[in-house]
């Protein structure tokens, strides 16, 4: 008995030492009431590559994102949503669900309403028709696609025979192997009759057709290194106009490629942030990963910078 409850201490300090360290997060679940399924975009991120009907995200660390929706019937509006709360009305993260249903005026136009909310509970167990997805884990690594092919296996039997006199032989070929026996008489004269036979065997076998590798941005090029950019962003700091800073800025990244923290840290030498806004959009075509942009919504006071800037990055996609 003691033992269970030692056990089990240490399992609720554990729960709570992971807590503390990785923050409190809240779940999203979303659901199409007539079975349309759609990709959601959280924050200019596409969460579900391949189209979903009830789709549910976990671990979602921020108190609200701005959220699309786009539906594999092309038929059908998106939605877009600014402001997508996680929290409760005291800021406190919850497992929210929210319900996607047809204009009762207009059946092409779609509505995302709320439909619950409950405490976030480790333990939750969703229904097996859910499709889960944990927010923020690594990109999958490139997948490599086998497809069963057929193998040729040849077999060749020659056979030469002299009758009335010399020489006999027999020779055979197994898979690159050669075996004869050859006899030999002393009566000369005679007809050389050969015959050869092949037979082929297919066999199983694999090899590789398709490789799918992951999206990079900037056509798959690297970064500056850490050298090279402190550099350059040192060069831009020591402009003493913002507009020449902005130009600048341009100017370098126009030749090389940012990962997400360099653009920020460009980003911040502005004091304005329309120039923030003009350079963040002006960098994502030369950020290797795409799928992180969302970071640079926390550069801007305004969230009207910040809807302008997704919306930006979601038309690039």
């Amino acid at each position: 008995m003691i033992k269970k409850i030692t056990l089990l201490v240490l399992v609720l300090i554990s729960a709570s030492t992971f807590a503390q360290l990785n923050g409190p997060v809240g779940h999203l679940t979303i659901f199409s009431e007539d079975g349309d399924k759609f990709t959601l975009i959280l924050n200019g991120e596409v969460i579900n590559d391949v189209p979903q009907t009830n789709l549910r995200v976990e671990d979602l660390n921020q108190p609200y994102y701005n959220a699309k929706i786009r539906f594999e019937d092309k038929s059908l509006m998106d939605i877009s949503k600014n402001n997508l709360m996680l929290t409760d009305v005291d800021g406190i993260f919850s497992d929210v669900t929210y319900k996607i249903k047809r204009d009762k005026n207009n059946k092409t136009k779609m509505k995302l309403n709320y439909f619950s909310s409950i405490p976030v509970r480790p333990d939750f167990i969703p229904p097996s028709n859910v499709h889960v997805i944990h927010y923020g884990q690594p990109r999958p690594a490139p997948v490599v696609v086998q497809q069963t092919t057929t193998g040729i296996a040849q077999t060749t039997t020659t056979t030469t025979t002299q009758t009335g006199g010399a020489t006999m032989g027999v020779g055979v070929n197994v898979g690159g192997v050669n075996m004869g026996i050859t006899i030999n008489d002393s009566m000369g004269g005679g007809s050389v009759t050969q015959t050869t036979t092949t037979t082929t065997t297919q066999v199983g076998g694999t090899r590789p057709v398709d490789v799918i590798e992951p999206v990079r941005g900037c056509n798959g090029r690297t970064c500056m290194t850490s050298g090279n950019f402190n550099a350059a962003l040192a060069t831009i700091k020591k402009q003493s106009f913002e507009d020449t800073r902005l130009k600048t800025a341009k100017q370098v990244i126009t030749a090389n490629c940012l990962n997400v923290d360099q653009i920020i840290q460009i980003a911040n030498t502005f004091n304005f942030e329309d120039n923030k806004l003009d350079f963040a959009k002006y960098a994502y075509d030369y950020c290797i990963e795409p799928r992180n942009y969302f970071k640079l919504n926390g550069i801007f006071s305004f969230s009207s910078n910040v809807d302008e800037l997704s919306d930006y990055v979601q038309s690039r996609q």
